[in-house]
């Protein structure tokens, strides 16, 4: 029982049987449409974003699991401000603010691939990507609102 395994990008809830997917899957066999089909129902909540999608393939049988993985980080902050750029000067510019329950949804919505144990940790990796992004965090800098979540300030919203 030989698996084989084939990781592409995708636009979620927009897969083709075109290039990137087509041209990895032709070469074994199975039926590209139920690929399709099944990648598109599960991706279709990450609509317009590009999603990281592994198919794994049984070369005996032609059947195949598929795993539909969530977008970056980036993206999901980017989804919700409705932005469409990060900043280009991260420490000087700032372009948008991060409600902390954004933040929070971002955390529970990426929480499987995560290092947090918490989601009160889950939400401080979510505004460590806003650093890098040029975006503020409650209306401050997101290493004061990651201080401010280490005291306890936001608890009453990141109950699990």
């Amino acid at each position: 029982m030989a698996k084989d395994t084939v990781e592409v990008l995708i636009e979620g809830g927009s897969a083709t049987p075109g290039p990137p997917l087509g041209p990895a899957l032709g070469p074994f066999g199975i039926n590209m449409m139920q690929v399709v089909e099944e990648i598109n129902n599960k991706s279709a909540d990450f609509a317009g974003m590009k999603v990281p999608v592994k198919v794994s393939i049984d070369r005996d049988t032609k059947e195949f699991e598929i795993e539909i993985g969530t977008p970056p980080t980036t993206s999901l902050i980017m989804e919700e401000l409705g932005i469409e750029k990060a900043s280009h000067e991260p420490g000087l510019d700032i372009v948008n603010d991060l409600p902390i329950d954004k933040a929070l949804k971002i955390a529970r919505m990426k929480f499987d691939s995560l290092l947090s144990n918490d989601y009160k940790a889950g939400v401080k990796e979510v505004m460590g990507t806003c650093v890098s992004m040029g975006i503020s965090v409650d209306g401050k800098d997101p290493r004061a609102a990651q201080k401010d979540v280490d005291a306890g300030v936001y608890d009453d919203i990141l109950v699990e």
